[in-house]
């Protein structure tokens, strides 16, 4: 392959990664009782990070490396004495997808078939999926084109394409509980007050030792090679979902049935991004997609949050700090701060 496809990865990164939106809705950090708040400035080196990210500087962002199926922590992963960003250049390495796809082109042709060609990425990723749509389309596109390089709208044509097929053809994660599977019993002050109480109690009980939110680690994994940063989010993931599951085991008054619904699925399904952030080495396209994700369900989280706090208002209940149930209640003015902080970063 000519080095063509690879002088335009870097639009093809910046293309990707401008569809992902991020704005912070990310409370159980540290337990109730300190939820964190992720500025814009944080999502912007975050972007910018994981499009340029290089560890062994080696020519290849390590989200290339992904789709080559070379080393990210290795100069020369198949030793052909230069480094592997040189031998993408040459036409040396191609991902395997293209062979995979039965692409023959003039400029890669000697290259196709070759078994001593790096594996695609992993068989059943998401990049897999990813890196099969893309380079098919690629070449059509290229084809299309009179073999000519494509302009940035082409390219930026040919990355929604992808992205909207493999969007298509994973489907949505599925609720963790329905309506009909939560025990709803009693209703009224006293009803209300236990239940604050009992959740209270589930949530202080899935604590961990993360000082930040999980956004913030991830920064740290990406460009301070931080490598207790995905430990850390992964133990967060753990917290949204042994808090999902622990609320869930809850019988929930019948005023509080729908906040209570939201809250579950948002903690679990925000569990399941995070651990997809994880994954960003062994499947790129994964993360990108739980970073496209991860808005709607912190945006769910703060909207249950802030239900809570008006069916309680609405019942005339006053919990005073310290007595049992008053910081699960008092969540509301935490998530309005976050809501305003993500409205500003929204306008940025």
């Amino acid at each position: 392959m000519s080095g063509g496809i690879h002088e335009n990865w870097r639009v093809i990164v910046a293309t990707i990664l401008s569809v992902v939106f991020i704005v912070g809705a990310f409370v159980l950090a540290r337990g109730v009782e300190s939820p964190q708040v992720a500025q814009a400035s944080t999502e912007t080196e975050i972007l910018k990070a994981l499009a340029t990210k290089d560890a062994d500087k080696d020519g290849l962002s390590d989200w290339e490396e992904s789709l080559y199926g070379t080393d990210p922590h290795t100069v020369d992963t198949f030793h052909l004495g230069m480094t592997d960003g040189e031998a993408v250049r040459r036409g040396l390495i191609v991902p395997k997808a293209i062979t995979d796809a039965a692409m023959a082109t003039t400029t890669a042709s000697g290259a196709l078939g070759d078994p001593s060609l790096p594996p695609a990425p992993a068989d059943g990723s998401v990049t897999a999926m990813f890196a099969k749509s893309f380079f098919t389309l690629f070449a059509m596109a290229k084809e299309q084109n009179g073999g000519g390089d494509l302009s940035e709208a082409q390219m930026t044509d040919v990355i929604n394409k992808s992205i909207s097929s493999v969007s298509s053809s994973i489907a949505p994660a599925p609720d963790f509980k329905k309506a009909a599977e939560l025990s709803v019993a009693g209703e009224g002050p006293d009803a209300l007050k236990s239940f604050a109480a009992a959740a209270e109690l589930v949530l202080f009980k899935n604590k961990t030792t993360a000082t930040t939110s999980e956004l913030n680690y991830f920064k740290y994994a990406l460009i301070g090679n931080d490598k207790v940063a995905f430990k850390q989010m992964l133990s967060l993931a753990k917290v949204y979902r042994d808090s999902a599951a622990g609320l869930a085991a809850l019988s929930v008054p019948r005023e509080m049935a729908s906040a209570d619904l939201t809250l579950i699925n948002a903690l679990m399904h925000l569990s399941q991004c995070i651990t997809d952030l994880t994954r960003v080495d062994s499947d790129t396209v994964a993360t990108i997609l739980a970073l496209h994700a991860y808005p709607k369900y912190a945006t769910n989280l703060g909207a249950a949050f802030i239900a809570v706090q008006d069916i309680y208002a609405t019942a005339r209940i006053m919990l005073p700090a310290g007595t049992p149930g008053a910081s699960f209640v008092g969540m509301n003015a935490k998530v309005t701060a976050i809501r305003a902080a993500s409205s500003t970063a929204a306008k940025r």
